[in-house]
């Protein structure tokens, strides 16, 4: 791969639903709730899914009351699941493989997601120094993606995780160094609901950071650590996102915002944010 190709931008690591038979539509459950107008077991095709494995309201998940598909993202296992792991041969068509594929779609959805934050890392040239790590991590998750069933049942995601973290944790240092001035740890912190309109968190650390309904409008949130942060209502309006690291999409579907807000250019305006 050249210096030039962005790791996190490839085909492998982005939802293609035209190459996946409804994964996420059948082998995940959900709960009538503000997320969901229904309640729906594993397993269980959603009442919106299509022959063609397509969602009937895709358009309008919004207005059905389906929020919380509309912040659900595979990064790429539901293709990979389907085409790969299973040859292309659809539950609808082997029965018999339905129970399998349902278990081993969330494995692959899990390691897709380390993927994607490990290609995030490697797109960052002041993390260069743990760039060669990055790689061998890289190659060995996505090797692992592409075994049999029967192995990636038996995979532990939790001390994979665990491997990789500290080299995304060193990325994430580098990369934040040449922020001026002094970066503030929030990491992990309990920030439900805070008032931090017009914050300056640039650089800041909020690494798995509680930020459910967090007034952040108009916060200066560039170059700040978001992995896995909980971002569910969560107000950027007029705040700036550019260059926040390992932020996903699925965060800012959760999040609120508007036209003033920032984002990165690898990531999409979500279309209700308001005008």
């Amino acid at each position: 791969m050249s210096e030039r190709t962005s790791y996190a931008a490839q085909p492998d690591l982005q939802a293609d639903c035209g190459n996946c038979f409804g994964l996420c539509c059948v082998a995940l459950p959900f709960s009538r709730s503000a997320d969901f107008p229904v309640d729906k077991s594993a397993g269980t095709p959603c009442g919106n899914l299509q022959e063609d494995f397509r969602c009937g309201i895709h358009q309008r998940l919004r207005d059905q009351g389906y929020n919380g598909c509309t912040v659900f993202d595979c990064f790429g296992a539901g293709q990979k699941v389907s085409q790969v792991t299973f040859n292309g041969v659809s539950w609808r068509e082997e029965p018999d493989s339905a129970r399998a594929m349902y278990e081993v779609f969330p494995v692959v959805r899990q390691l897709h997601e380390l993927l994607k934050y490990t290609a995030q890392a490697l797109d960052l040239p002041a993390a260069g120094p743990v760039h060669g790590d990055l790689r061998r991590a890289y190659e060995r998750l996505d090797a692992l993606t592409r075994d049999t069933a029967e192995m990636l049942l038996a995979v532990d995601v939790d001390a994979l995780r665990g491997e990789v973290n500290p080299l995304l944790l060193r990325a994430s240092e580098l990369a934040r160094a040449a922020v001026p001035g002094r970066r503030k740890n929030h990491r992990g912190a309990h920030l439900m609901g805070s008032r931090l309109r017009g914050a300056k968190l640039r650089g800041a650390s909020l690494r798995g950071a509680l930020l459910i309904a967090a007034d952040l409008s108009g916060a200066d949130l560039r170059d700040a650590d978001l992995i896995g942060a909980d971002m569910r209502d969560t107000d950027l309006c007029g705040a700036d996102l550019r260059g926040a690291l390992f932020l996903t999409q699925p965060q800012l579907n959760a999040a609120r915002g508007d036209a003033r807000t920032k984002v990165p250019q690898t990531l999409e305006r979500p279309p209700h944010w308001a005008d």
